[in-house]
Parts: C-alpha cells; sequence; structure tokens
C-alpha cells in the first residue's frame, strides 16, 4: 500500500498536464487498485478497526487521484478556446465542486470534523444504511472492495485537488490579462495600422526583407494589442482608394515634421 501512494505521489512531482501524462497516471492507477482489490479480497482485513481504517483513509487517497485525474483530462479535452471562453468554462467547473459540496453537506461535516461515530456504517462493508446519503455507485459497485462511503470520501479529497487545479487556472489567466492590460494599445483605425504595417513590408525592414507578412501582422497584432482581421482586405481596400492611397503615411508625415518644428522654435 505504501509503495503504491509512493508511486502515485512521483508521478504528480512533474506539474506537466499534458494529455499523454494525465492518460499514463489513469492507466497506471486502474491497474495499481485492481492489484490491490485482488490483495484486499485475498488478504481481508484482521479487525473492524483496520478495515475503517483503510476505507476511511488509505483507499479514498488512491481513489481520489483517479478522480481527479480524469476529471483534469475531461477539462483538458473540453477546454474551449478564448480566454473570455475559457474563464466562463473553468469558472462552471468550480460551480460544479460547489454542488457536489451542497448535496454532501452533512457528510463533509461529519468527514471534516473528524468524527467516527458513524465509522462502522460508512466504512465496513455490507453495512450499508439506506438512510445515510447513499450514492447510485454504491449498488453498481464490487462490496468486496467498497463499504457505502469510501468513494465520497474519495470525491471530496479529488474535489479538493480539483479545485486547487482550476483557481490555478484560472489565476494564469488574470495574470495574462493583466500583461495583456498592461500592453500598448493602438487608438487608431484598425485600416491605419495595416497601412504602416504594409508599407514597413514594403520597405524591407523586417528580416532583410524577407519577413513573411502574416508574420509581421501577428507580431504588431500581439504588440499592439489588437486583432487586424482580414488584413489583405483591408490592404486591397487601400489600394484602391481613388484619393490618396497613404493618408495615414502623409499624415505622419507631416504630424512629425510639425512637432519637429515645434521643438527647433523653443
Amino acid at each position: 500500500m505504501f509503495k503504491l501512494e509512493v508511486a502515485i505521489n512521483d508521478l504528480e512531482i512533474e506539474t506537466d498536464y499534458s494529455i499523454q501524462r494525465i492518460e499514463t497516471a489513469i492507466k497506471y492507477i486502474i491497474s495499481s487498485l485492481s492489484e490491490l482489490k485482488q490483495f484486499v479480497i485475498k488478504k481481508d482485513f484482521k479487525s473492524i478497526q483496520e478495515e475503517i481504517y483503510f476505507f476511511k483513509h488509505q483507499k479514498p487517497v488512491i481513489v481520489s487521484k483517479l478522480i481527479y485525474y480524469n476529471a483534469i483530462y475531461k477539462i483538458e479535452t473540453k477546454k474551449p478556446y478564448g480566454t473570455k471562453c475559457i474563464r466562463k468554462y473553468f469558472t462552471k467547473e468550480l460551480k460544479k465542486l460547489k454542488r457536489f459540496f451542497d448535496n454532501n453537506l452533512d457528510f463533509y461535516k461529519y468527514y471534516r470534523s473528524h468524527n467516527s461515530f458513524l465509522d462502522e456504517n460508512f466504512f465496513v462493508r455490507e453495512k450499508h444504511d439506506i438512510r445515510l446519503w447513499l450514492d447510485t455507485f454504491y449498488f453498481e459497485a464490487d462490496h468486496r472492495f467498497s463499504t457505502s462511503h469510501d468513494y465520497k470520501v474519495a470525491k471530496i479529497i479529488a474535489n479538493d485537488l480539483i479545485q486547487v487545479y482550476i483557481e490555478d487556472q484560472l489565476n494564469s489567466i488574470n495574470k495574462q490579462r493583466k500583461i495583456e492590460s498592461s500592453m500598448l494599445t493602438w487608438t487608431a483605425s484598425k485600416t491605419d495600422l495595416t497601412e504602416l504595417i504594409y508599407a514597413l513590408y514594403a520597405q524591407g525592414v523586417f528580416g532583410n526583407g524577407k519577413a513573411d507578412i502574416k508574420l509581421i501582422v501577428k507580431s504588431f497584432e500581439s504588440f499592439c494589442n489588437i486583432d487586424l482581421g482580414d488584413f489583405y482586405r483591408t490592404y486591397l481596400e487601400l489600394k484602391n482608394r481613388k484619393l490618396n492611397r497613404t493618408k495615414f503615411l502623409d499624415t505622419m508625415h507631416e504630424s512629425l515634421l510639425k512637432k519637429m518644428d515645434e521643438q527647433d522654435e523653443r
């Protein structure tokens, strides 16, 4: 049992939550639980106290990791694109955790308060009482390796871990948002910026004239905190102007000369 807990903890040394790593963790825990189940069924327990300790403290820790990684796998594979959508998505996931807490408040109080007066009902096999907050899951479980509430304890532990994960993700989003909000923001029109970008592109000032226009546009979008959309279409509209196709550049030229003249007069 101790070796199993150490092995699972070793999986968590890494902070990488890649899909492949999560899948590896899930497969390992499922395999380990299967071995543990066979061991328990074969060896059984020496006393009621030993059985209670296993189903209240040991098994839930392992199962909680399975619940946790499975939840993270679902969250990561279903995560939408876009900062606003992701923030809304994670907030919705937090509400799911809150619903579980609300629906199991009595047992939360019992477990968190380290009570033990109902332990024989909750954590001894074949001692279930349908009046004591039973989940449908219990009736489908193998009662040789399950009690009425060991899974609920695992769920509580897992939800704590899931909450930390989601809140970390939200904090990262908020930090990124602060960084983005502190960036320079282009306040002239998108057409003006497109005109400037194409002028620099035509001048060949990036990469000795070999830089791709898409890369230049993307860099300006990031630097100026703006989305230029279909920039090529905007460029075509500039080309098709009947009067003054370089209106913004001409205005820039006039503004710079005016600034220089004003400074010379001081």
